[in-house]
């Protein structure tokens, strides 16, 4: 093997100065592995070091040459080179050389099984991607190291955050816009790191609600990934071109619209072809795939702050376990990526139907599909629902009953052209729950705030586990928009 893949002066000296100075196995052993060494000896001798340290032995020469002998792998030549080799002080530079030329054995490694699995298996194309990018987060994963961070760090960190939020001006944003004042203020929008769940019942216009959150950004001439597993990008589009120039999506899909509509529309495509979106429109993913592309597409374009995903349930597993346990592995690994990557991930999620068996239909954390997984990993979640939907529903079942009895029908319904919405905020790991109003305008798929702009806060089930906050059970505010 090439020289530049490995160091024995490098890990016999590292070894040594484990001999010399065992106090500094502690340290070193969080940062280095067995496979990280080249020469199986020294594999060898750093596991019997494990093996030693677990059982609070000495490690030094006589200990680890009887824990060698007792396997058979005892080496004299080995052990001689390593005792005679100088110790180091600075073993971090060391480490770091050793870690290198690791991931580079790693990396040729996995040429030998690309090359196998495309040519002697002869796997499909999308099959052997899907294997190269698993096995390549595993090495990047594995190759990462980290330390605990002591209480000076931890301060000097958080004053620096507290600075910074200073020269904002005392701003309630802190995170990514949601493009609603209320709910930038209820929850400081959503933050680096964050994975965010919008879930609703069909229909309730989860999509819609996001894509105001989309437009918002973009209209800051700030970057927005979407990956759109249900509908083309070009519906996506339209959705955006009626929030924007207010002309009703349906006379957009038909082109039917009058001298000055056509002129507001130009002006908006104009606008969206300076626009920083970015839409991935495949109809199948999974997570390697997607973390790949989101990988890929931020180096590519720094800018973007944030990434949507319509929506969760859609996206394929890896492997053939149960979906439960697959949905699990995908909401874990969009949380991880959302923290490598330090912006917020926003998934969309369906909702059980059984809520619609209750009285009162608004949602709840348990109606979330395979909620288990999905509750526990989101720093958010964010429940759409809109009364209107049940109301016209039951009217329909009422005028069927009653024509099925021979009976006359009295409506009592009155569909609106913009309808009464709430955001419910189920689940916020650093603040409180509670519900924002806002007007649905059915015609525009356009969610916007009611003027007067009123929050209603309910810190009733505040999530306490990450948030210390001593309210009142029954406390409720309401607090004009400033």
């Amino acid at each position: 093997m090439q020289d530049n893949l490995y160091n024995l002066a490098f890990e016999r000296s590292i070894l040594s100065s484990i001999v010399f100075e065992p106090e500094q196995f502690d340290e070193l052993s969080t940062a280095l592995k067995k496979d990280d060494f080249y020469l199986p000896a020294h594999q060898d001798i750093f596991t019997a070091m494990t093996n030693l340290m677990q059982r609070d032995e000495p490690i030094d020469e006589e200990f680890i040459k009887k824990e060698l002998l007792k396997i058979k792998k005892f080496d004299e030549q080995v052990m001689l080179e390593i005792l005679s080799a100088n110790p180091i002080s600075n073993t971090k530079a060391y480490v770091n050389e050793i870690k290198d030329k690791s991931l580079k054995r790693h990396l040729l490694t996995l040429t030998t099984e690309i090359k196998r699995v495309t040519v002697e298996e002869e796997l499909p194309s999308a099959e052997v991607i899907d294997i190269v990018e698993r096995k390549l987060y595993e090495i990047t994963q594995e190759n990462q190291t980290s330390d605990f961070k002591d209480s000076p760090r931890m301060t000097y960190d958080t004053m620096e955050y507290i600075k910074e939020m200073k020269a904002r001006g005392n701003s309630v944003l802190v995170g990514v816009d949601t493009g609603f004042h209320e709910l930038n203020r209820m929850t400081t929008g959503f933050g680096k790191g964050d994975l965010v769940i919008i879930a609703a019942r069909p229909a309730m216009g989860k999509t819609s609600f996001v894509l105001n959150t989309v437009n918002s950004l973009i209209t800051q001439g700030k970057g927005v990934a979407f990956f759109s597993l249900e509908m083309p990008a070009e519906q996506l589009m339209l959705r955006l071109l009626s929030i924007q120039t207010s002309i009703p999506l349906q006379q957009l899909r038909l082109g039917d619209m009058n001298d000055d509509q056509w002129s507001s529309l130009g002006g908006a495509i104009d606008k969206m072809n300076e626009a920083k979106l970015f839409v991935d429109d495949q109809g199948s993913l999974n997570i390697n795939q997607l973390r790949s592309k989101l990988r890929k597409l931020k180096n590519q374009h720094p800018e973007i702050e944030i990434a949507v995903i319509d929506y969760l349930q859609i996206m394929q597993g890896v492997g053939t376990q149960d979906r439960h346990l697959q949905v699990s592995e995908i909401s874990r690994g969009l949380k991880m990526l959302a923290r490598e990557l330090e912006m917020p991930i926003v998934a969309l999620s369906q909702l059980n139907r059984g809520l619609e068996s209750r009285n009162d239909k608004r949602p709840m954390l348990s109606d979330i599909r395979e909620s288990g997984s999905i509750e526990q990993d989101a720093d958010i979640i964010l429940f759409v629902y809109r009364d209107d939907i049940y109301l016209y529903k039951e009217e329909k079942e009422r005028e069927k009953a009653a024509k099925a009895e021979g009976k006359e029908f009295i409506p009592t319904y009155v569909e609106k052209e913009e309808e009464d919405a709430e955001i419910i905020i189920g689940k916020q790991r650093n603040g409180p729950t509670g519900h924002v109003k806002l007007v649905f305008q059915k015609k525009l798929t356009r969610f916007v705030e009611p003027s007067p702009h009123v929050v209603e806060t309910s810190y009733e089930n505040i999530d306490t586990r990450s948030a210390n906050i001593d309210i009142g059970v029954n406390d409720t505010i309401s607090a004009p928009m400033i």
